[in-house]
C-alpha cells in the first residue's frame, strides 16, 4: 500500500494534471526530532522582566487604548440630538419626550421615578441611541484616520 502512495496518480478531471505524493518522511522516534519539534522557536518572554524595561510599569495594553478625540464625542453628540429631535412621536421628538419627563420627576424631587413612568422607556432609548450613535462614530472616525477604509 506505501508503494502505490509514493507514485504520481492523474486527478479525475483535470485531464493530464498530477499529484506528486511528498517525499517519504521520516517518523522515527528518535530523540533529535522529538527535541525539535516540542523546542519552541520563539523564546518565552517574562512579562515582569519586560515591565523593568519599561521604566517599571506592566502594562497589558497601549497606553492609549481608547484613543480619545473630543471630535468624535462632539460630533456624535450632535449627530444624535439632531435625529432625536424630529417630532416622529405623535407629534413629540424623543430629546422632547425624554426632557419633559425629566421635569416631571423633578417636580416630586425627594421620591424617584416609579417603575411605571414613562421616563425610563425614554431614558433608555435616549441613551441607547447617543451610545450607538457615538460608538459607531469612534469606529468610523478612527477607522478613516487610521486608514482601515
Amino acid at each position: 500500500m506505501a508503494a502505490t502512495m509514493a507514485t504520481a496518480s492523474t486527478v479525475v478531471g483535470l485531464g493530464t494534471s498530477t499529484l506528486s505524493s511528498p517525499k517519504k518522511l521520516n517518523l522515527s522516534s528518535g530523540t533529535n526530532v522529538i527535541k525539535r519539534f516540542l523546542k519552541s522557536p520563539v523564546t518565552a518572554r517574562n512579562p515582569l522582566k519586560l515591565a523593568q524595561a519599561s521604566g517599571g510599569k506592566f502594562t497589558c495594553f497601549e497606553r492609549n487604548w481608547l484613543r480619545t478625540d473630543l471630535n468624535v464625542i462632539g460630533f456624535g453628540l450632535i449627530g444624535w440630538i439632531a435625529p432625536s429631535s424630529i417630532p416622529a412621536i405623535n407629534g413629540n421628538s424623543l430629546t422632547g419626550l425624554f426632557f419633559s419627563s425629566i421635569g416631571t420627576e423633578l417636580a416630586h424631587f425627594p421620591t424617584g421615578p416609579a417603575l411605571s413612568s414613562p421616563f425610563w422607556l425614554w431614558m433608555v432609548c435616549w441613551h441607547l441611541g447617543l451610545f450607538l450613535t457615538l460608538t459607531f462614530g469612534q469606529i468610523g472616525f478612527k477607522g478613516r484616520t487610521e486608514d482601515y477604509f
